[in-house]
């Protein structure tokens, strides 16, 4: 099969031809539809973040046709997506206690566990969603990361009304329309001088647009950063308001300044969102139709997954990138 290969942490990425895999007990083989391009993939391959196993096939918002099944309630036939999250102990504390996103065996997918940057990838059965009938699979490809990690974020910021979303790409893109959907006032922090991506923040329903020297024109109260610079946090603590929430959602951020205490005093909260549970994924693909959530994409064949990662690393993409395999 063709795939796109990592050798190592920062190393080659290219197109290689790998044999088929085959799956073990409790996993499925999948024909690649389309897979997502996150910007996790990013640290993946600028090496980033190093403690996944090489050489990797990396993708992790995986669309695909069950070709074989060894287990596990998925039939040959059936279409499904398979996230960030490929496989956890399931016997841990954090198992046990629903935070299986914290397991510390956790493997994941295009990281630990081959991905789905290639023309066919094996999946743990336990972590395959189904994927609503009316996304196609290009458009299905976002939900699966940007989307799923959006969304556990939403849902850390409790019944806040008047939202900052700092970085308006892929998860912004998707999170604006929920968060409009509940009724919430979104207001968007671009990149200096990002006139097109305000325009875009805009037509998705956002009231405010804005970058992050600008001071919004109200207290916000709550603010959700998906941008890897650790500067943006004691800006966004010094936009909302007292007992508001700052969440920081992404795998990997630059350091973070020293700020005043000031800026944090008043019951003001930082937390982090660390990837995701099956049970968000269940509840986001049945809220997605029901929005409805339309994903903006851009498409690239799998020879060129790494222009695509280029582009995303630049800002030219509006909304998500989706290599389409099939």
């Amino acid at each position: 099969m063709r795939a796109m290969q990592l050798t190592e942490p920062g190393g080659a990425f290219r197109l290689v031809d790998l044999p088929k895999p085959r799956p073990a007990a409790g996993e499925v083989l999948l024909a690649v539809h389309a897979c997502g391009v996150c910007r996790t993939d990013l640290h993946v391959v600028d090496g980033d973040i190093v403690d996944g196993r090489y050489p990797v096939v990396p993708g992790h918002q995986i669309v695909g046709v069950v070709e074989e099944a060894r287990g596990g309630d998925l039939e040959t036939g059936q279409r499904v997506g398979v996230p960030w999250l490929g496989h956890t102990c399931g016997l841990c504390g954090f198992c046990l206690a629903g935070q299986e996103n914290l397991c510390d065996s956790a493997e994941f997918t295009g990281y630990h566990r081959q991905g789905g940057f290639a023309e066919y990838a094996v999946a743990d059965a336990r972590f395959c969603f189904p994927i609503p009938e009316s996304y196609p699979d290009v458009q299905a490809a976002p939900l699966l990361c940007a989307g799923l990690i959006g969304y556990r974020a939403l849902g850390m910021v409790g019944d806040a009304g008047q939202l900052g979303f700092y970085g308006f790409g892929n998860a912004a893109h998707i999170l604006a329309q929920i968060a409009v959907w509940e009724g919430r006032e979104v207001y968007a922090f671009t990149r200096p001088g990002d006139v097109a991506g305000q325009r875009f923040a805009r037509g998705l329903g956002a009231v405010w647009t804005g970058d992050a020297s600008v001071r919004p024109p109200c207290a916000l109260d709550a603010a959700i950063i998906f941008a890897p610079d650790g500067a943006l946090v004691p800006s966004a603590l010094k936009h909302v308001r007292k007992g508001g929430v700052v969440v920081c959602a992404g795998i990997h951020m630059s350091d973070i300044p020293s700020f005043p205490y000031a800026d944090l005093w008043g019951e003001r909260i930082i937390r982090s969102v660390a990837n995701l549970t099956r049970e968000d994924g269940l509840r986001l693909l049945e809220v997605a139709p029901r929005v409805p959530i339309r994903t903006e994409v851009q498409v690239y064949p799998l020879e060129r997954t790494a222009d695509a990662l280029d582009d995303l690393r630049e800002g030219r993409v509006e909304g998500g990138a989706v290599v389409q395999v099939r």
